[in-house]
């Protein structure tokens, strides 16, 4: 089979190269899934670039990059159904703690981390499912229903703001979403009830207001560091913070009496490492908004196996309004 690979970290161009592989064996209760598209996420990236705290040398001596991706399974190993045969999947940590992820024509793991596609969902959006649809899911649903509730959305625009807007309002919430101006028409038309400029010198009076001057029940970050200031004052007593970024502030200094006295609920979301239990509910939330239809994922750019470094970059790059792919 056709692999992107690298063996040391450095700039994509330098690190990725497309090989040939052999084909991987399966072993017990796993699947082999013929890949379709790979999903290229920014953790990636950081991957191969050796950014990562703490990290000297890449954890494997030979890796294929990427942890989402979507295909159509073509065997199973012993203990599998093997009705699973032919069945369409997307494929979430695929190369979490793996030497060998998406970014090759097969891929073999274990069977339950290739979820069977809602019909009529194309694969394209399966391979975008893995890290920023279920980041998204489980920080809107991880304490249960918002029905009724008022949720902010910080980052908006971003690929898990974006994914998390439409689920917020798929789940019955008001919606509150900041990000830049060039995004207000793109996030009201995925759900947005109110629309903040995320730069505004008066951002938590402004959310206040778009609000009725109530506070706030539940909020999905970013942005951390930069927001917590804020968060302390808009949110409601008890109300939960789900974080899944803090990249312009990775050492925040927190206000910490105001988040005391209300008593706040800082929930920081690893996605890699979310419980079976917790996986297995924001999977069922994911795929019932999109066989409901509620949920529009977008994709910026389809790259070509050999281009991969190409993807990366584009990753890099920012400013994406929706996710970057390999086809394979």
């Amino acid at each position: 089979m056709k692999a992107v690979v690298y063996r040391a970290f450095g700039s994509a161009e330098t690190a990725l190269g497309l090989e040939d592989m052999a084909t991987p064996v399966l072993a017990e209760g796993e699947v082999l899934v013929r890949v379709a598209f790979s999903g290229v996420n920014p953790s990636d990236c950081k991957a191969r670039a050796g950014t990562r705290p703490g990290v000297t040398k890449p954890a494997f001596p030979e890796i294929v990059p990427h942890s989402d991706g979507a295909g159509v399974i073509e065997a199973v190993g012993a203990g599998v159904d093997p009705a699973r045969v032919g069945e369409r999947v997307w494929i979430w940590n695929g190369q979490w703690q793996r030497a060998f992820g998406t970014a090759a024509e097969y891929i073999a793991l274990p069977a339950a981390q290739a979820v069977a596609l809602p019909e009529g969902v194309s694969l394209e959006v399966g391979a975008v499912l893995g890290i920023p649809g279920l980041t998204a899911a489980h920080c809107v649903f991880g304490a249960g229903d918002v029905a009724g509730q008022t949720v902010l959305i910080n980052g908006g625009a971003g690929t898990v703001g974006y994914l998390a807007l439409q689920l917020a309002k798929w789940g019955g919430a008001t919606v509150i979403a900041t990000g830049s101006p060039r995004d207000f028409d793109r996030m009201r038309g995925a759900g947005a009830d109110h629309v903040i400029d995320y730069r505004s010198a008066t951002l938590a009076a402004d959310v206040l207001a778009a609000n009725g001057g109530a506070l706030i029940d539940m909020a999905v970050e970013v942005e951390f560091g930069i927001n917590a200031g804020m968060l302390a004052e808009v949110m409601a007593p008890n109300a939960r913070v789900a974080i899944y970024g803090s990249a312009k502030d990775m050492a925040p200094e927190l206000p910490f009496g105001p988040m005391l006295f209300k008593a706040l609920t800082l929930d920081i979301v690893l996605i890699y490492i979310l419980p079976d239990a917790e996986r297995a509910a924001a999977i069922g939330r994911l795929n019932g908004a999109l066989a409901d239809g509620a949920l529009e994922v977008p994709v910026e750019t389809v790259f070509a196996a050999d281009e991969t470094a190409k993807a990366h970059e584009a990753v890099e790059a920012g400013g994406r309004a929706g996710a970057v792919l390999v086809r394979f």
